[in-house]
């Protein structure tokens, strides 16, 4: 199966065979040709919106010599990859999805980008973003941008914010991508393009280097083609870092009992109203998915999740109120350099006071207290991806942009308890709608144990009988 498979583990086997019919520099070959076809191609892919041939050949040929060498950097030497724009990669353009931002070339790399170099990794360039991460869809019609399309209907949205990343990896262009999620901002795109995305624990993996536009609810993760690879890139990435305050208290990261053949002992909190609030197909596919966990050895257990809708509007005022007190000198300065549904969420966050931000962040605290009761229960919480499948793109989205704010909350409501509460989540791809979309079901679990939600995803991979090729892919490899 091409998804399931790990593709970094495929790589690495088809990099080290002694034929050498197959290195680096070969698939940055046919990658550079693939990234020139996507902005040829009608309508544009639009995943990757920077990439600089010289600077890929550059990564490339240095691994092809590692390789043959013999002294590869780690497992992701030679792998390709990209990051959302959102973060600092030298030689490109910081513009975090906008027209205003980024007017040099940046100079210094984020942490992750730095930490990706090192370990060989051939970054292939920067992702597509919904501007300044204002949004769920991933519509960002401004000239350095357009409009991302999923692969598998390029008439339907990726979802956001970090759009680009799920649609690079779901067309193929490269099996790992990284992103940041504030409001579901990784799994909602890997969601809604049928990949894998995780959103580690609050401050696991760094966010120095991004554009801190949230401060206490922005995660940084992976999204891949399959669990397997998220768990080699969270291996690499998740540590503490000096110029990144939030995680240096942390655990050390473990991978531990993630290849255990079952999950006899697992408990999976389920609280069935809350699970219940999707569309009909997808409820039928996510409940046949907890059928099969439990098929594993795993039991259900019923939970409540209290107070939802007291986190779900907290974590909004939390969210927009550190992100307007962040680009107050933005709004004022380039308000009319912005697309029309960053204004207006810009606008709608002037409506909070610092009243309303206190009561949420005590809200927050309430939250907390009620997981770290479940999560004395129970190793996990189930809940569908997302509600709905990823909404159509119609004319006018691509002239002035979408804000439909139902969509937004809709797209958001399994999400936002992990980025209100800081616990880690993972989205797997579970099956396809009538329409050919993917669906997923969403694992959560405590702080700091991204390890169980690995575990339960490679379990949960085996559930989808078959994996659709999406209408756009690349095979980097041939």
């Amino acid at each position: 199966n091409p998804v399931r498979e790990s593709l970094v583990t495929k790589f690495q086997l088809l990099l080290s065979c002694r034929s050498g019919k197959l290195t680096p520099t070969q698939v940055a070959k046919n990658i550079i040709a693939m990234l020139e076809d996507c902005d040829k191609s009608t309508p544009p892919l639009r995943a990757i919106v920077q990439w600089d041939q010289e600077q890929i050949m550059l990564m490339a040929e240095a691994s092809t010599t590692r390789y043959r060498n013999k002294c590869t950097l780690s497992c992701l030497d030679g792998i390709p990859v990209c990051l959302k724009e959102e973060f600092k990669v030298v030689p490109y353009h910081h513009r975090v999805g906008t027209v205003y931002l980024g007017t040099q070339p940046e100079t210094e790399d984020a942490t992750v980008a730095r930490k990706l170099r090192e370990a060989g990794a051939i970054i292939i360039g920067v992702s597509n973003m919904h501007e300044l991460g204002t949004g769920t869809t991933g519509c960002n019609p401004n000239r350095y941008h357009k409009i991302p399309r999923n692969p598998y209907n390029p008439n339907h949205f990726t979802g956001g914010s970090s759009s680009g990343s799920a649609a690079a990896v779901a067309a193929g262009l490269c099996p790992v991508a990284i992103g940041t999620d504030g409001g579901g901002s990784v799994r909602i795109p890997a969601s809604f393009c049928g990949v894998v995305g995780l959103k580690g624990t609050f401050g696991r993996i760094s966010g120095h280097g991004s554009l801190p536009l949230s401060y206490s609810t922005v995660s940084v993760g992976p999204i891949c083609t399959s669990v397997a690879d998220a768990a080699i890139v969270y291996s690499i990435l998740a540590e503490p870092d000096l110029l990144y305050p939030y995680g240096l208290k942390q655990p050390k990261a473990t991978l531990s009992d993630m290849c255990a053949p079952d999950l006899k002992g697992l408990k999976l909190g389920v609280d069935w109203t809350f699970f219940k609030a999707c569309d009909a197909e997808i409820l039928s596919a996510c409940e046949k998915a907890v059928k099969h966990l439990q098929s594993l050895g795993a039991s259900v257990v019923e939970v409540s999740l209290p107070e939802m809708e007291e986190a779900r509007v907290a974590h909004v005022i939390c969210i927009l109120s550190e992100m307007r007190d962040f680009l107050q000198p933005d709004f004022n300065k380039h308000f009319h350099e912005m697309n029309l549904e960053t204004r207006a969420s810009l606008a709608l966050a002037c409506q909070f006071t610092a009243l309303d931000y206190i009561k949420a962040n005590r809200q927050r605290t309430r939250s907390m207290r009620f997981l770290q009761e479940i999560f004395s229960t129970v190793n996990c919480i189930l809940t569908p991806g997302v509600p709905c499948t990823a909404p159509r793109i119609y004319e006018s989205d691509l002239l002035t942009g979408s804000s439909d704010m139902t969509c937004t909350v809709r797209c958001m409501r399994f999400m936002q308890l992990g980025n209100f509460t800081g616990i880690p989540g993972l989205v797997v791809p579970i099956g396809y709608s009538t329409a050919g979309l993917p669906i997923s079901l969403q694992v959560m679990a405590k702080w700091w144990d991204e390890a169980v939600l690995l575990r339960i995803g490679l379990r949960l991979e085996q559930f989808r009988d078959q994996t659709k090729k999406p209408s756009i892919y690349y095979d980097i490899l041939a």
